[in-house]
């Protein structure tokens, strides 16, 4: 795709956008047959062609549609119509798209691109695909393309690896592609086997990773910035590629979606991309533990004591609650090694979420008013949204253990999302700014390219627009 800043005689293919307001006074100057079959109405779409071109009507809704909308109106026009798109000048007619709003339609454009597995074989992805909008310099044109693409580069990336079947994501498999996108984008690159997280003492990461037959891969990126005295964000991501919920296995009614047991790697890894590509002015420090949750003879059992990294012991309940496990020592290890001005922590977590929130939001757990303020502010204007939940110590009595400083897992029925924020935050080093975000409800689910259940790429554009604005 190429934005231009000009605008033909003649295109045989025009995108016209229309609030259902502007259409009410645009609509006289059409075939009064027109008006019957279009309104504005938000998603609405009406193909009018002749013997030279094809126009496409594309409805916003109301006037006060927020930014993301008019994203969620491209993504959905890209998705059902690319069959019909021609590789050709398409000239843009919206005359009251400011430069964010044609930057979030731009964005919608090739995010709805997205099928797995993703190939770019789109139009929209086609170097020859010309884009003509004459109300913003071609530098603002260049500038709107490169942010575009960066972040439907990563988030396609979030969503290619979280849709992968469990066969085509081993340990090795991630890490070969982890390795490669290092040198890529020129992260510093670290990973931890088996034998060197024994050394370290990564006993909580290890607990899970024991009955795995694979190699462990506790792996560290770290992006830099040339830019001094920048803000460095502390990102940890659950990654456990397949969780068969181990010794406490899951029901196997809907185990096959346990493949997406990695969409807080997948959102860290998409933000990575991002941040390479638009050179954003932060570090980040990013921990992935990687293995998957197997059952084995040598997988860890109820009753288990383990050790964290921090040197507190765990009893493990239930084997299932293994993401909290991983974090642990994710969080432990970036906060004893690394100074971060931020620690966000993402994972699909508990199904406790799921129920409270359904694909709404995440459910946040933070220590610090302003970061928590801002996480909101940022989950409003990318409708990647979050809410706040409480992290008061009366829930810390429900992991008090006989036979260890915590437990994994309350035995109550109730509050299992705030009983392993609680849980994690034991593990932050007393960190001042700590988020953590539960989004087992809001990665993997009903999206406008898939038949069933598959990868939303949330968590990108939430992180994304956090780390380049709050600096």
């Amino acid at each position: 795709m190429k934005l231009i800043n000009k605008k033909n005689k003649n295109y045989t293919q025009i995108f016209q956008l229309f609030t259902e307001e502007a259409w009410e006074k645009a609509k006289k100057k059409h075939h009064k047959n027109i008006a019957t079959l279009f309104s504005g109405k938000k998603y609405e779409v009406f193909i009018q062609t002749d013997e030279d071109s094809i126009i496409y009507m594309i409805g916003l809704g109301k006037s006060t549609l927020q930014n993301f909308e008019i994203q969620q109106v491209a993504v959905k026009f890209s998705q059902t119509q690319k069959d019909k798109l021609q590789t050709a000048p398409t000239l843009i007619l919206a005359d009251f798209l400011n430069e964010k709003q044609f930057e979030e339609f731009i964005k919608g454009l090739l995010l709805g691109t997205y099928t797995y597995p993703f190939d770019r074989k789109h139009a929209f992805w086609n170097p020859q695909f010309e884009i003509h909008f004459e109300n913003l310099s071609q530098k603002k044109l260049d500038a709107v393309l490169s942010k575009a693409e960066a972040l439907a580069n990563g988030q396609t990336a979030c969503q290619e690896w979280l849709n992968k079947p469990a066969n085509l994501k081993k340990p090795d498999i991630l890490s070969s592609y982890l390795k490669n996108l290092a040198k890529k984008y020129d992260f510093k690159y670290t990973v931890f086997n088996r034998k060197k997280c024994e050394e370290l003492g990564l006993g909580a990461y290890l607990s899970v990773n024991q009955g795995s037959a694979y190699d462990a891969a506790f792996t560290i990126i770290e992006y830099k910035t040339s830019v001094k005295n920048a803000k460095t964000f502390g990102l940890v991501g659950k990654c456990v590629l397949f969780d068969t919920g181990g010794i406490s296995l899951k029901d196997h009614t809907n185990m096959h979606y346990m493949k997406s047991d990695m969409g807080g790697a997948t959102a860290v890894i998409g933000t990575l991309i991002y941040a390479a590509e638009m050179k954003v002015p932060v570090n980040i420090i990013a921990v992935l533990p990687i293995t998957d949750n197997a059952i084995s003879e040598k997988a860890f059992l109820p009753s288990d004591v383990i050790t964290a990294y921090n040197g507190k012991t765990i009893e493990v309940l239930n084997t299932d609650a293994e993401g909290r496990m991983i974090l642990a020592d994710g969080l432990s290890y970036l906060a004893k090694n690394y100074k971060t001005d931020f620690l966000i922590d993402l994972a699909t977590l508990t199904g406790s979420s799921v129920r409270m929130f359904g694909d709404t939001c995440g459910a946040m757990f933070s220590n610090n008013e302003e970061l928590k303020n801002r996480l909101i502010k940022t989950g409003d204007q990318t409708n990647q949204r979050v809410w706040n939940l409480p992290l008061w110590d009366i829930w810390k009595d429900d992991i008090q253990s006989d036979v260890a400083d915590l437990k994994n897992i309350s035995m109550k029925p109730i509050g299992d999302c705030i009983i392993a924020a609680k849980f994690l935050e034991q593990f932050t080093e007393n960190h001042p700014k700590w988020a953590h975000l539960d989004i087992a409800g809001v990665a993997f689910g009903s999206t406008g390219y898939a038949k069933e259940k598959a990868a939303t790429g949330y968590g990108v554009q939430l992180l994304a627009d956090l780390i380049e604005n709050y600096q």
